[in-house]
């Protein structure tokens, strides 16, 4: 029965986020349904109480600084103008002669600086529909490209990534943004390669049928006025994020004394599991002080975009956070057991194959990359990393392919960011969708497996 349980909750959850209902709503009112139909009515409270807030609580006192920064040096680099000028940048070197290539790297080059996706999206578009138009390109594919860029390789697989998704797997595994980076190397050209090719020869025939950009009566693009800004200057910020985070997390922060950090004033704090996290922090944090002060007499309004950037963070913070919350709830019921035991015995002798099941089956529960991986880990990290142990697997292993593997089916249609980048291009599910879906659920598939193969092989490396 209380398998059950957790079933129904599971679909009633993404058939109401699925129509919009808000997860911060949904997470605590499924997670009682659960515990409700589990016969457990009256430890409702406490489970609410102790466990789902304290779940929730947890992942705000981890991650809260990551999002908020992120999402700060996103805004910062968008009203300064500089991912206007990366993205003029690169269609100047690329040109006309490779339309779907150049909208890719643009998205990829700012999203790996760690520029929100959602900024990107609302920054390349514009430049990207008119680029289509002008070529006879189906805008049709446009959403594809910009998801390819911004959800696929710099999010999930290339080592230093600043994304959120790179570094949750971080105090679960003691790993760093840096994990496993040779095998993120190879996963990062296979979905580039992979994908850009997808989408060109979509480009190819479609052109060649005589398609071209497509009627779009609706469709107004306008270019924001921006302030202008050199391109050294533009990609100073994103260089300083990468180079930064390289540097604490391989010298300046092992370097450090932190011997008292295991004592119970510090909550008795592991300085291994926590290094990762810190130096993704400090180099967001330099960045967006750099971006302040360095265009300090060219801001519009600078206290309106730090507070954009600041409250544009609250809402996908809390939204993941209330979903491991629900995650902790459904870890705790007895049926619970029987799920668990039933994914980590899919490859006794592989942990990888059982953690990548469970990290694309969660992630597409959720809609949600983040989300799904933090659940997953939340409940299963442990036991992953025992196994890993078990069969002298390099936790870096696990953390790799986590990330590439919560990358995969979280771009099922009921996805935010699926519906936000199609409300910012003006198109709908029909017109799109099968594209944003061969490049950020099919490509990431296939590439998962190699990464997989080449680790049972050959190890992390």
């Amino acid at each position: 029965m209380s398998t059950l349980a957790i079933v129904v909750s599971l679909i009633l959850l993404i058939v109401l986020a699925y129509r919009g209902i808000t997860v911060l709503l949904l997470a605590p009112l499924m997670a009682s349904l659960a515990v409700l139909l589990s016969g457990e009515a009256g430890l409702l409270l406490p489970i609410y109480t102790s466990t789902f807030m304290s779940a929730l609580g947890g992942y705000l006192i981890k991650f809260f600084p990551l999002f908020i920064l992120g999402a700060l040096f996103g805004q910062l680099m968008a009203d300064s103008g500089a991912a206007h000028a990366i993205a003029n940048w690169i269609i100047k070197r690329l040109g006309t002669r490779h339309v779907v290539l150049t909208v890719v790297l643009a998205c990829a080059i700012l999203t790996y600086g760690g520029v929100s996706l959602f900024v990107v999206a609302f920054a390349v578009f514009p430049i990207g529909a008119a680029l289509f138009r002008e070529t006879g390109t189906p805008k049709r594919l446009i959403p594809g490209a910009i998801a390819l860029g911004s959800f696929t390789f710099t999010m999930t697989a290339l080592p230093g990534t600043p994304a959120i998704q790179n570094a949750i797997p971080i105090p679960f595994f003691q790993t760093t943004s840096f994990a496993a980076p040779g095998l993120g190397i190879i996963a990062g050209a296979m979905m580039l390669g992979l994908g850009t090719w997808w989408l060109q020869s979509r480009a190819s025939k479609a052109m060649r049928q005589g398609e071209g950009y497509g009627h779009h009566p609706n469709e107004k693009i306008d270019i924001a006025e921006v302030p202008v800004i050199g391109t050294v200057a533009a990609f100073t910020p994103l260089v300083m994020v990468i180079l930064l985070n390289g540097l604490l997390t391989y010298w300046i922060l092992p370097s450090l004394d932190f011997s008292q950090l295991p004592e119970e004033r510090f909550g008795a704090l592991d300085p291994n599991s926590m290094l990762g996290l810190w130096a993704i922090i400090i180099a967001l944090l330099t960045s967006c002080a750099w971006l302040v002060v360095s265009r300090w007499r060219h801001w519009v309004d600078l206290k309106e975009t730090i507070n954009k950037g600041c409250f544009g963070s609250m809402l996908p913070v809390f939204n993941t956070a209330s979903e491991v919350g629900y995650g902790a709830v459904i870890a705790s019921l007895a049926g619970f057991v029987i799920i668990r035991d039933a994914v980590l015995s899919l490859a006794p002798g592989n942990p990888l194959i059982s953690e990548a099941v469970s990290m694309n089956v969660l992630a597409a529960v959720t809609g949600s990359s983040s989300g799904g991986m933090s659940i997953a880990l939340s409940v299963l990290g442990d036991d992953y990393l025992r196994m890993a142990n078990a069969v002298g697997l390099n936790p870096e292993l696990l953390h790799r392919v986590a990330t590439i593997a919560a990358g995969g089916m979280d771009t099922l249609p009921h996805s935010g960011a699926v519906i936000t980048l199609l409300a910012i291009c003006g198109l709908t599910h029909r017109q799109a969708y099968p594209n944003i879906a061969a490049v950020t659920i099919v490509v990431p598939m296939i590439t998962l497996v190699a990464v997989i193969t080449l680790g049972t092989l050959f190890g992390s490396f």
